[in-house]
């Protein structure tokens, strides 16, 4: 009998504790958007441009519109292209590390390069495109 109620209330126990850790964690996963930092979505390319180069522009800010209309509207995620021919555009390029075509994601001190995957997916599957930009702004939010 001593050992039936041993265990029922080490049962209890645990269960009380993973209780209480799974509304920690929905504590965590829920994001108050007032408290976002700013995310950069930068393009930086030249004045000469091929189809995919454009296509990662036009796809890239047309995924961002779409997932993030509100943050957009609300100035907590930009998006912006730089000409890296434009003799002002020198000093935000040496800022983040752009000596050519790049596709960055900016928040805070993190700098996320997805060059290669806008490069990869903007003119034959912006789809997927559009899921890389969303799985790495979400991360940042």
């Amino acid at each position: 009998m001593k050992k039936l109620i041993s265990l029922s209330v080490i049962v209890v126990l645990v269960v009380s504790f993973f209780s209480v850790n799974s509304l920690a964690a929905d504590k965590k996963t829920k994001t108050d958007v007032s408290k976002i930092a700013k995310i950069e979505v930068y393009y930086f390319h030249f004045t000469r441009r091929c189809s995919t180069c454009q296509a990662v522009e036009t796809e890239s800010q047309k995924a961002v519109s779409a997932l993030y209309p509100t943050l957009l509207k609300e100035g907590k995620i930009h998006f912006q292209a730089i000409n890296l021919d434009d003799k002002g555009s020198e000093a935000l390029a040496k800022k983040f590390k752009a000596e050519g075509q790049a596709l960055l994601v900016i928040s805070g001190g993190k700098r996320i390069d997805l060059t290669e995957q806008g490069f990869m997916y903007a003119l034959n599957s912006p789809e997927k495109l559009k899921a890389e930009l969303k799985k790495t702004i979400d991360a940042l939010l």
